[in-house]
This record gives structure tokens, sequence and C-alpha cells, in this order.
């Protein structure tokens, strides 16, 4: 996809080149005109990763069906224009979490997830994904699904979430700031008003304090930044969550 590999192309000369390959993301789910370079910083980050990562654990917020727990949508495989992505067998990895359902309603049209999968295709090439619709869910409801998936290199998180909604720019410039910060900090619980992917972020919060995972800022912006008016704006950010430095 042209729009993809021109995000990814502008994305690259961005990031730090020391930058370690993440063990976690947290990126948004907006239309492409309006947080793709954003999340593109993310993804270009994980471009080395091709040839280990064969998995993504891939989590967002459900916007249309409203759903208990954490679902998978019970399918074999997900289409997209650049073909169709396999979807990872986890049952014995989590048979023994309650919180973990299934239900195709709830992905149908949700594009939390979809959005991110080309730019998955595009960098990593053939992988799995274990995409996780998540309603409502307690911080470490979330995080124990994300301990039963970790895994080693093989396995890369990514979390979807936007900032905040419809603020006029300075308000949501102010607003986004201080959750960044706090996120920055692990310090969970962000609500609502803060991200709408609050609760798949507050369970990656919990799970990189448990896992001893540093945060970084790879970028910051809203809608008011990219494609849309300043009246009424969404905040974007693209978090790494990175493994600790050991000797």
């Amino acid at each position: 996809m042209t729009a993809i590999t021109a995000m990814l192309d502008d994305a690259r000369p961005e990031l730090a080149p020391d930058l370690p390959l993440p063990k976690a993301l947290l990126l948004p789910h907006a239309g492409y005109i309006y947080s793709g370079s954003t999340a593109a910083l993310g993804y270009a980050a994980l471009e080395r990763g091709r040839g280990t990562i064969r998995r993504v654990v891939l989590l967002g917020p459900t916007h249309r069906v409203w759903t208990d727990g954490v679902v998978l949508p019970g399918v074999d495989t997900l289409g997209t224009p650049l073909g169709e992505v396999r979807v990872a067998r986890v049952a014995t990895e989590l048979q023994d979490l309650p919180q973990v359902g299934v239900s195709a309603e709830a992905h149908a049209a949700e594009h939390s997830l979809e959005v991110h999968l080309p730019f998955l295709q595009m960098v990593l090439g053939d992988i799995e994904v274990v995409p996780l619709a998540v309603g409502r869910a307690e911080p470490g409801e979330v995080a124990d699904v994300l301990d039963a998936l970790w895994g080693g290199s093989e396995t890369v998180v990514v979390v979807s979430s936007d900032l905040s909604h419809y603020l006029p720019y300075d308000a949501a410039e102010r607003v986004d700031e201080a959750t960044v910060e706090q996120m920055l900090r692990l310090d969970l619980p962000l609500t609502h008003d803060q991200a709408c992917g609050a609760t798949p972020a507050n369970g990656l919060l919990l799970a990189a304090q448990r896992h001893g995972l540093v945060p970084r800022l790879l970028a910051r912006c809203s809608s008011g930044d990219t494609a849309g008016d300043r009246r009424r704006v969404v905040g974007y950010v693209a978090l790494a969550f990175l493994r600790p430095v050991t000797d």
C-alpha cells in the first residue's frame, strides 16, 4: 500500500538510531490521514524484528459492540488489502483465564484492531496475530492475559488507543501531555476521557510494571496537526516499551 510505504519512509529518519527493538507498543487507531504518521513511527521501530517476531498480540477497545472481558474473534484468518493474516492458536495458553471469551460480533466492524494489520504485514511479513477486543475488564485481568501470552523475542504486544477526543486544540495539548507523562511513569489507571483504549492501555501499563519494561515516547500529536481543524481534535501518541537493560 503506497500510503503506508510513504509513512514508513517518513518515519524511519525520525527514530533514534540506538532505539532498541520494542517488546510492546501503544499506537493510535484513527484513519491513516489523521494518525497514520504517528503509528508509522512505532512500526518502523519494529522492522528490525522481521524474521524474529512471529506473533503479535494485538489489543484494542470495542467501539460498537459492548462485551465483558477480552474476546477473540473465533476465526482462523483476518483479511486485509494485502492478503490474509493468520490468527494464532492460543487456547492452551488462555484456558485458565475466565475473562477470555470469543465474540465474532465484537470483531466484525472493529476498526481499533484492523487498521494495524496492514502496517504489521508491511514491516513483519508472515506473522500470526492474537486479536483481542477488550470490553469491560480490570487492569489485572488484561495484564494476566498479556502475561499468559508474553513469550520471548518471537512475541510483541501492540495496544491500540487514541488519546483525548473532541477538545479544542490547546486544551487537548494540555490534557494529552499530562496523560503521556502519566503513562511514562507507568501510573495507572487511565480514564476513558484520557484515552479511548484506556482499558487495554491500563493492562499494558500494569504488565510493563511486572516485567520491568521502560516506556519511551516516540511521538505525540493530534488531528489538529495532521488532517483536521483545531476546534475539536483527537489526540494520538506512539509509545515504545523497551526491555530492561541487563549486564
